[in-house]
């Protein structure tokens, strides 16, 4: 019988588990933690505990035998950045994830539950897989226009890569052997250059630049930006509020909601057409912009994440690419089957394991 796959993605509220015997789903659950059970907690690392317990009791709950579970993918978390690929949970990773050493974030959790639950069971073997901190840039792409800030490559790289590697499947191709634009498209959004498999380029869509997005403003003009800074009206929580969270159409709209302004937009609200066709016209100007670092030469082009749901959107985004390339659309992201797809990878040797250092 083919052994169980355990999938972990820890967010800021909730916890979400699944459980996969080849490709078939068998157990999935979103667990919900209240701003009562973690206030407890000084930081995240010091949650996992908390949330492993949690989540084995879910597993007995559910009668998931837990030494049939030989692979355990949790969501990658702010380690160093790495190229692309799954690695195997080591003391490396889980000093750096335990210390946040490029940040705290609650994905941190992923490979340190994960590490924990394995080392409890008969034969299982903890990974990560594509963090947000992939880095396969190429030193071009590092370069920003002035050496005090380099460029760095933070994007949702779990669904790109997921995204396209299914895409080269589903078209009986090699991701390795194509040259792809994926624009993920959710609460932020990356646009990413993917050449022979590896993504050399890409906007920072954590707090850096790029279209704007639902509730992260991309890229803003730097010297009002720094006029802001020092005019004294504001704190450095709320300047940086503004850039992350209530950003975007949030700060045009005042809803982060993306299906609320399609809406609006339908019934002629005047504001929500321009915002809506001003995000489509930002993510548009970004995928040229990666044509450009493809030379021109580009497969397809693939559109993501919660935002390609909508056609009107989607509509007028395919107006200004289409002489790009092919258009794809793969709405939505499933982050717990590619966790789970790729630790498939790793049982059927499909995956090299890769060693973090």
């Amino acid at each position: 019988m083919q052994q169980l796959i355990l999938a972990i993605n820890p967010g800021s509220t909730t916890t979400k588990i699944a459980v996969y015997r080849d490709t078939n789903r068998i157990f999935i659950k979103s667990i919900t933690h209240s701003v009562d059970d973690l206030k407890a907690f000084e930081t995240i690392a010091s949650q996992f505990k908390f949330r492993m317990k949690i989540i084995l009791q879910e597993l007995k709950a559910a009668q998931i035998e837990l030494n049939e579970i030989e692979i355990i993918m949790g969501r990658g978390g702010l380690v160093k950045p790495i190229a692309s690929g799954v690695y195997e949970v080591n003391q490396a990773m889980i000093h750096d994830l335990e210390i946040g050493i490029q940040g705290q974030h609650a994905s941190n959790l992923g490979g340190l539950i994960a590490f924990q639950i394995a080392a409890k069971l008969k034969s299982a073997k903890a990974y990560i897989v594509d963090p947000v901190v992939v880095d396969e840039f190429e030193d071009l792409a590092r370069i920003s226009g002035h050496p005090a800030f380099e460029r760095k490559s933070i994007f949702h790289a779990l669904n790109q890569k997921a995204i396209a590697r299914n895409h080269a499947k589903t078209h009986h191709l090699d991701y390795k052997e194509l040259n792809l634009i994926v624009a993920h498209m959710g609460g932020g959004i990356s646009v990413g250059a993917h050449r022979k498999g590896k993504v050399i380029d890409v906007n920072q869509a954590l707090d850096g630049d790029g279209p704007f997005s639902p509730e992260r403003s991309g890229s803003l003009p730097m010297g009002a930006v720094v006029e802001a800074c020092y005019s004294g009206k504001y704190t450095k929580e709320e300047i940086k509020k503004m850039i992350v969270g209530q950003g975007g159409i949030m700060a045009y709209l005042q809803t982060n909601d993306a299906y609320a302004v399609e809406s609006a937009a339908k019934n002629g609200d005047q504001k929500a057409i321009l915002i809506q066709e001003a995000m489509a016209y930002q993510v548009a100007k970004e995928i040229g912009a990666m044509s450009t670092v493809l030379a021109g030469d580009v497969n397809a082009i693939l559109l993501t994440g919660g935002i390609a749901y909508g056609k009107p959107f989607i509509d007028l985004l395919s107006l200004r690419i289409q002489h790009i390339a092919r258009i794809f659309v793969y709405p939505g992201e499933d982050e717990m089957k590619a966790l789970a797809m790729n630790g498939l990878r790793v049982l059927t040797g499909e995956a090299e394991v890769l060693e973090y250092q």
